[in-house]
């Protein structure tokens, strides 16, 4: 058998109380949160905090939430032009979602319809006698 001691009760309230008592240090227990200042009916800031929103939740790092917590709180501050740029090209580099976006013209190649029944009925042919 082992020999325990025996539990008598007496210790039970400063148990309970020790919790509250503990001086609560700041840097420990900060947690980081996302900023919710989020503007609906300003659609540009809008669809920048989706933008934040998004690079959030795939980044768990501090270090990146920090620095994304800070660029969304420049832009709330600054409604500029040049801040939105600012704020994406800052942005970038936590996105998983990056679409890129060619400027310029796509060259759409067309033809007249007879030109394609022409090739069309050509192709056919010399498929049916292959």
């Amino acid at each position: 058998m082992s020999a325990r001691p025996k539990y008598d009760g007496s210790n039970a309230a400063t148990i309970q109380e020790s919790p509250k008592d503990l001086p609560e240090d700041s840097s420990d227990n900060k947690t980081l949160s996302k900023l919710d200042i989020d503007r609906p009916q300003d659609f540009k800031f809008h669809l920048a905090y989706g933008v934040y929103a998004r690079a959030w939740e795939e980044n768990n790092s501090e270090a990146a939430r920090i620095k994304l917590n800070e660029l969304i709180s420049a832009l709330s501050k600054d409604d500029s032009e040049s801040s939105y740029f600012a704020f994406y090209a800052g942005i970038e580099e936590y996105r998983r979602d990056v679409m890129s976006f060619k400027s310029g013209r796509t060259k759409i190649q067309t033809q007249r319809k007879r030109d394609w029944q022409r090739t069309d009925s050509r192709d056919r042919r010399n498929r049916r006698h292959r």
